[in-house]
This record gives structure tokens, C-alpha cells and sequence, in this order.
């Protein structure tokens, strides 16, 4: 046997050795890796990575306060919540989105309206995990059948909440305004921490001015969630603290009242208490059905609203901007007392014109043939526009302005109705900045009965003749009365939870206050005098009540033609205003009525006051 057939144990040993402990070293490195990277993970990201795992299984969720309620002066309810039941995706528990919506649209019925919101929504910024809602108010048959399929359909789920809703509908809808989804805007302007898990927020009217009292503080529960998404147990959890209930000066029963009165007819109609301030009735119609806006309007819907000629959306109360007409002659007439332009014994001539100069154009007034002999008692009475033509003729339009401002006009001075506009109070200061001319004395002219550049808001109308009853007293209108049933809070009071201070005038003092009586008794004359402009509106009335009518033109009439209410189209013919508050001594209630393209005041405006007001005193001997 050959020597090298012989096997080299020894050779052999040393190789396996070699070899082991090669493998050992690769053995022990990876073991010492591995043993870094389970440091690494366990000790020095514990923190991290013990958060991500709760994620897998633990959910903090938000559980959005219970809106707050809103009463009128009368308690009864303007604003509630409803129990409803929402279909939600959450997007981070499902795959395929667009299969599970068609997934669901085989087991409940999704209509364009729902996918297009549901889209919308999903654009908007939400908090991860935060279930959307794609379908509100589900049927008992739409739950059982989702519940039945549920175990296919990972991230879908059936939530229960409470939806804002209007029982008064489009009665109170220009009041209150409504509450809808929050938007892009509003998320910066809001605290994202007090709003996750709320959809909603108040877009106009009431629930806007009030948004942060009736919104309330958020809550949260924390819970155990599956693989699926869905909640195993709760294990801790903080309740939401509810808003405040808000109770309104408004008088539903008023507030109906003026509705039925107005009819078909477009136009807006204001009650204010002369003691308090506090907004009784705020009539814009035609309105709308606020509760189309809680969970999403639809296009189709929300574009025949829009694009309505009679502006249903329009708040005609608080926005609308018109000519106040011969309402505004007592104001007027005033602020001739005042600066000494005129006084009670001065009569002129009335021949149905006034001129200017001689060969100048004739301002005409209402009555073609004029009403002869008149005094200013006389001219708030008939109406006379000659007599105002001729004081404004030799009185300065700044001075006019002056007095007026002291009224209010010109300005919006209400406390919680922010959406009011100002209106158009002129000057000669006015038409330089904005048209760039100087004022003339035909302007002048114009504004002493209402016309040319004066624009008032039916509330400004109001508050004026509030100030007027209260002999230049001021009272602030406002909607709110008290939070909930508690005590009625003060101007002050809101002002500094709202954070604004508005600048209301100064209470008013004429030099002679024997003025006020007498104009208050020309107003009266207006209702009650047998030449009285409003005397078919005083027919059976049970009560003493001072007024002015007004009728603005809203087309110009060249001087060679006459104005032909029957030939003149619906749209272009008068509005009729009128002004009034009652009972003459010690006064309770000012309104102000205006029925666009209603013709005279005395025949389309007074008589939807009356009806305001025989309401509020029937119910008050009741």
C-alpha cells in the first residue's frame, strides 16, 4: 500500500479547525448585529416604534361637542340637532377606493350628489383616520344591509351623529343663516385641535356671529381597533363639553306674521323693541330652506337658487340698499329744525313743481296739481315734496348728512348682524371721492325726499325710527338676548366676548326737544288725519301709531313724460316703504316695511305693518 493512499488526519483536523472557527467568528458577528439591531430597536427607538405599534391597534378619536340650541324670545325652537346616521369611509383601512363606492352603490343606493360631495370632502384637509362621510341620513334598511355585507367591506362603517336642523325652514332662514362643511379658508382661521372630528361650522347669520359659543369644546375616546378598522373596546375616553343655547329677541309669531303679509311679494320687513334693541322680526323674502346646506347642496339645486331673479339667497333685511322715498322727511325735516333752515310756522305755496331758477327744470311732487298752502306739519302729513325741495334749496347737504348720521344711516350699527351693509349716506365730501364732482343743489334737492344718491337697508329704516319713538334715545340693535334661559346679557357684554366695539351715536339732544313731540305728532296725523297719507291703513286699529309712507322711484322719468304704473313693467314700477312704531305714547315696537315694485307705500307696505303690528299687540291683550 502506497504511503500517499494513507488520509492526513492531522491535515485534516487543522482545516475543519480553521474552518470552525470561521465560522464561529461569522456566527458571533452576526449575532453581535443582530443583537445591535434589536438594541437599536428596542432600546433606543423604544419610544417610536411602541407608538407605531399602538397605531396598529390603538386609535385616539375625537368626539365632536353638541352644537348649541337656538330659541326665539318665546322658547321656541329655531335650531336643533337630529339624531341621523351617516354612511364613512376611512381611507387608510381601504385599497381600493373607487371599487369599495361601487361596492356600496350595489348594496345602498349613492346618487351623482353623494359621490360629487364625497369627492369634494376628500380634497378638503382631514386628520388621519378621520372617517368621510359619503351618504347622510340612512334608512333603518340602509344599516342592516350595510351590517350584513360589513365583512367585505374593510373600512366602511355606520356612524351616528347629530345633524343641524331648521324646523322653521325658510321662516327664519335670513336670521339664522345656517351651518355646512368647513372649508380650506376656514380650516386656517379656526382651532384645528377644538374642530377635529366636526364637519360643520355656521356660514351666516346667527350661527356665524356665534360660532365659537355654539360650538362648544371637543372630547375624545381612545380605542382598541382591529386589522379592519373597526372598534373593538373604548378604553378611555374625555365627554365634549357642549355650546351655549342661544335665546333671540326674535318673535316667530311676528316674524310669520310679516311672512304671510308680504305674500308673493319680494321685499323685507324689520321690528325692532324700542326699550331694549332687540330685533323682533327680520322678514327677507322670497327665503330658502336652510337645511339644504347642512350635508351639502346639490348643483342642480343650488344653481336654481342662485340664479333666481328674486334672489331667494339675497338678505334684503340686512343688504338690501334702496331709496328710502318720502320715509326719510321726518329725518329731514329734523335736521332743517335744527340748523334753523325752517320751523313749524313757515308755509310756502305748493303748485304740484319747484325751480331752481327761473328757466331752470321743474322738481316735481307726487301730486301733479300740488297741495296748495303748507306748512311742515302739513308736509309730513301729505307728503308734500315741494316744501322739502324748498328747504333743501337753502340748507347745506353737509349739514343734512350731520344729523342723519346721528340716526344711524350710513352705517351698521347693529350688534350681532355683521352682514348689514351701510347704505349711501351722501356729502359733498362723498361725491368727490367717489364720483369725482362737486355737489349741486339739485342734488340736494334729491336727497331731501329720499331719492338721488340715498340709499338706506330696511334695518337702518328701522333703528332710525326706534331712535325717532325713543325722542333720540339710542338703542343698539341686536338678535341676542341671553345664553340659553340665563339672564339678559348686555351690549357690553357681547361686544367683549365677540372682541369688537362698535362706535353706536351718541344719544341725540335738539336744541329745542319740543321738536320730537311735534314731529311724532305730524307722524301720527300721517295714520290717523283724515289727509293722512296712511289713513286707510288706521281702519278698526285699537291703538295710537305714528307713520310715514314712501314710495322710491326705480327707473328716471324725463321731464315731458308722466309716470304710467300700468304700462311700466313689474320690475321697473315703485316700491312702496313705510315707517311706524306704536302705541304713540310710550312706544313698544318701530318697523320698517318695503315691497319692491309694490307701487305706493300707503297701498302695498302700510297695510303688511298693520298686520306686523295688530299681531304684536293682540297677542300682548291676550
Amino acid at each position: 500500500m502506497d504511503n500517499q493512499d494513507l488520509k492526513d488526519f492531522y491535515g485534516e483536523t487543522r482545516v475543519f479547525s480553521r474552518r470552525a472557527w470561521v465560522f464561529l467568528l461569522v456566527l458571533f458577528c452576526l449575532t453581535l448585529l443582530l443583537v445591535a439591531r434589536m438594541f437599536y430597536l428596542q432600546v433606543v427607538n423604544f419610544d417610536r416604534y411602541s407608538t407605531l405599534s399602538d397605531k396598529n391597534r390603538l386609535l385616539l378619536q375625537a368626539v365632536p361637542p353638541n352644537r348649541g340650541l337656538i330659541y326665539d324670545s318665546n322658547g321656541i325652537l329655531l335650531a336643533e340637532n337630529k339624531a341621523s346616521h351617516s354612511l364613512n369611509l376611512t381611507i387608510e383601512h381601504i385599497k381600493d377606493v373607487k371599487q369599495t363606492i361601487s361596492q356600496l352603490a350595489e348594496i345602498v343606493e349613492l346618487s351623482e350628489r353623494n359621490r360629487e360631495n364625497f369627492s369634494k370632502r376628500m380634497l378638503q384637509h382631514r386628520r388621519p383616520y378621520q372617517s368621510v362621510p359619503i351618504k347622510y341620513h340612512l334608512t333603518e334598511e340602509d344599516i342592516a344591509r350595510i351590517a350584513v355585507n360589513s365583512y367585505r367591506l374593510p373600512g366602511v362603517s355606520v356612524a351616528a351623529q347629530l345633524v343641524r336642523s331648521y324646523p322653521q325652514q325658510e321662516l327664519t332662514a335670513h336670521v339664522l343663516g345656517y351651518v355646512g362643511r368647513i372649508n380650506e379658508k376656514e380650516l386656517t382661521q379656526i382651532d384645528s385641535a377644538n374642530y377635529s372630528g366636526t364637519t360643520s361650522i355656521g356660514k351666516l347669520g346667527i350661527e356665524k356671529f356665534y360660532e365659537n359659543e355654539l360650538h362648544g369644546h371637543v372630547g375624545f375616546r381612545k380605542v382598541e381597533i382591529n386589522a379592519r378598522g373597526r372598534v373593538l373596546k373604548v378604553l378611555d375616553k374625555a365627554a365634549p363639553l357642549p355650546g351655549d343655547d342661544v335665546t333671540l329677541y326674535l318673535d316667530v309669531n311676528l316674524q310669520r306674521a310679516a311672512a304671510e303679509a308680504l305674500g308673493d311679494h319680494r321685499g323685507a320687513v324689520v321690528a325692532i323693541d324700542i326699550q331694549t334693541g332687540g330685533v323682533l322680526a327680520l322678514v327677507s323674502n322670497p327665503a330658502f330652506d336652510p337645511n339644504l346646506f347642512v350635508t351639502g347642496i346639490d348643483t342642480k339645486t343650488y344653481s336654481s337658487l342662485r340664479d333666481s331673479p328674486d334672489l331667494p339667497l339675497f338678505n334684503r333685511a340686512l343688504r338690501g340698499q334702496y331709496p328710502p322715498g318720502s320715509t326719510m322727511k321726518p329725518f329731514v325735516a329734523l335736521a332743517g329744525l335744527e340748523y334753523g333752515y325752517t320751523d313749524w310756522q313757515h308755509t310756502i305755496f305748493d303748485p304740484g313743481w319747484y325751480q331752481l331758477t327761473k328757466e331752470g327744470r321743474h322738481y316735481r311732487d307726487w301730486k301733479k296739481w300740488g297741495h296748495g298752502r303748507v306748512n311742515l306739519e302739513t308736509a309730513i302729513v301729505r307728503s308734500c315734496d315741494t316744501f322739502f325741495y324748498e328747504m333743501a334749496h337753502h340748507m347745506d347737504i353737509d349739514l343734512i348728512h350731520e344729523l342723519l348720521a346721528q340716526f344711524g344711516f350710513g352705517q351698521n350699527t347693529a350688534l350681532d348682524l355683521a352682514e348689514g351693509r351701510k347704505g349711501v349716506l351722501p356729502s359733498s365730501v362723498w361725491k368727490k371721492n367717489t364720483l369725482g364732482e362737486s355737489w349741486y343743489t339739485g342734488d340736494s334737492l334729491n336727497v331731501s325726499i329720499g331719492q338721488g344718491y340715498m340709499l338706506t337697508t330696511p334695518l337702518q329704516l328701522a333703528t332710525a325710527t326706534a331712535v325717532l319713538a325713543n325722542r333720540g334715545k339710542w338703542v343698539q340693535p341686536r338678535l341676542i338676548k341671553s345664553w340659553g334661559v340665563g339672564e339678559v346679557v348686555s351690549e357690553d357684554v357681547v361686544g367683549s366676548v365677540k372682541g369688537h366695539n362698535l362706535k353706536v351715536p351718541k344719544d341725540m339732544l335738539l336744541r329745542d326737544q319740543m321738536h320730537w313731540e311735534r314731529m311724532i305728532q305730524a307722524m301720527q296725523k300721517v295714520v290717523h288725519d283724515r289727509n293722512g297719507t296712511a289713513r286707510r291703513v288706521a281702519k278698526g286699529i285699537k291703538y295710537k301709531m305714528a307713520g310715514k309712507t314712501g314710495t322710491a322711484q326705480v327707473i328716471g322719468i324725463k321731464q315731458d313724460e308722466e309716470y304710467d304704473e300700468e304700462n311700466t313693467a313689474e320690475r321697473n314700477k315703485d316700491h312702496g316703504l313705510f315707517i311706524a312704531f306704536a302705541p304713540v305714547k310710550e312706544p313698544k315696537i318701530a318697523i320698517a316695511v318695503i315691497v319692491e315694485n309694490g307701487g305706493g307705500g300707503s297701498s302695498s307696505a302700510a297695510p303688511v305693518a298693520r298686520k306686523v303690528l295688530d299681531t304684536y299687540f293682540l297677542r300682548d291683550s291676550a
